[in-house]
C-alpha cells in the first residue's frame, strides 16, 4: 500500500508540473472506473464506506502538504491496514461487482431484447382491457425530441412500465387518471400531464379532447402516443400529426416493437462505439 501510495503521488506531481498526453488518458479511464465503481455500489452500504475511505485519503494528503507529520502517519497507517479488511468486509458486494464486470456483450443484448418485449406485451395487455372497459387512456412515447416541459405538468413517478400500474393511472374517479402518461425508453416518468391541443380544423367533431391532445403532442414533437377512446372504446395512434385508428392487437405490437427496436439499436450503437473509442484509447496510451 505504501508503494501505491508513493506513485500517486508521483502520479498527481508529474500531473501538476508536466502532464502529458498519456496522463490525460490515465486520468479518463481512472474517471471511469471510479464512475462504474460507484453505480456498482451506490445501492449497497459499501458506498458509504467509499466515502469515509475517500475523506481518510484526502486528508491523509493533505496533512503531508501542511506538515501534519503524526496525523498523516496515523492515517497512512490506516489506509495500509484498512485495505485488507475492506476486502474481507465487502466479499459479497466486490463478488458480485466482478461478476458483473465478466459478463458478456451478448448476454447484456439478450436481456435488453427480453426486457423490451416485456413492455410491449405489458402496454398491449393495458391498452386491449382499457379497451374492453371503455375507460379512457393517453399514453406518449418520448422519442428524440425532449418532454421534460410537459412531464412537469404531471405527477412525477419514475417506474418500470407494468399492465396494472397502467390500468391503475387511468382508473376512474382516481387522482392520476386525467391527463397523459409520459414515457421515456423503459420507465413510466409521469402522469395526469397536460398536453397542447391540435388546432387542425381537419379534425373529426367526434373526437374529443384526448383525441386532440394526442395530435397536438404529435405535431409539435416525434412522440408517438397511443389513445383509447371513452365512448368507443377504439385504440388510435398519433404520430406526426396523423391519427391512425381502430388498431388491434396485431397493430399495437407490431408497432411498440419497431419502437423499441429502434430505441435499443440506438443505446446499442452508442455503447458499441463508446467501448469501441475506450479501447482506441488504452491501445494509443499502450503503444506511446
Amino acid at each position: 500500500m505504501a508503494g501505491f501510495w508513493d506513485q500517486a503521488q508521483t502520479f498527481f506531481w508529474n500531473l501538476i508540473h508536466r502532464p502529458t498526453l498519456i496522463d490525460y488518458i490515465d486520468i479518463l479511464i481512472i474517471a471511469f472506473l471510479i464512475y462504474q465503481l460507484v453505480l456498482l455500489t451506490r445501492e449497497t452500504r459499501a458506498i458509504q464506506v467509499l466515502k469515509g475511505l475517500a475523506v481518510i485519503i484526502v486528508a491523509s494528503y493533505a496533512s503531508e502538504l501542511i506538515g501534519l507529520t503524526a496525523l498523516n502517519w496515523v492515517l497512512r497507517s490506516i489506509l495500509n491496514n484498512g485495505v485488507i479488511a475492506l476486502l474481507i468486509l465487502f466479499q459479497p458486494e466486490l463478488r458480485k461487482a466482478l461478476e458483473q464486470l465478466g459478463r458478456s456483450a451478448k448476454i447484456d443484448h439478450t436481456q435488453a431484447q427480453d426486457e423490451s418485449e416485456r413492455i410491449v406485451d405489458e402496454i398491449t395487455q393495458c391498452l386491449l382491457r382499457l379497451s374492453r372497459r371503455r375507460v379512457g387512456a393517453l399514453i406518449v412515447f418520448e422519442q428524440r425530441t425532449g418532454l421534460k416541459d410537459v412531464t412537469e405538468t404531471g405527477t412525477s413517478i419514475d417506474s418500470i412500465i407494468s399492465a396494472p400500474l397502467l390500468e391503475n393511472i387511468f382508473e376512474p374517479n382516481t387522482p392520476l387518471h386525467d391527463g397523459a402518461v409520459i414515457i421515456r425508453g423503459q420507465r413510466i416518468m409521469s402522469a395526469a400531464c397536460v398536453l397542447p391541443l391540435s388546432e387542425s380544423s381537419s379534425i373529426s367533431r367526434d373526437l374529443g379532447t384526448r383525441h386532440r391532445a394526442g395530435l397536438g403532442v404529435s405535431e409539435s414533437t416525434d412522440a408517438i402516443v397511443l389513445i383509447v377512446s371513452e365512448e368507443t372504446g377504439v385504440i388510435s395512434m398519433a404520430r406526426g400529426g396523423k391519427l391512425t385508428r381502430h388498431l388491434d392487437a396485431d397493430a399495437i405490437r407490431k408497432q411498440l416493437r419497431e419502437m423499441y427496436h429502434e430505441e435499443h439499436s440506438r443505446i446499442w450503437q452508442w455503447r458499441h462505439t463508446k467501448h469501441r473509442l475506450f479501447a482506441r484509447k488504452g491501445e494509443a496510451g499502450h503503444d506511446e
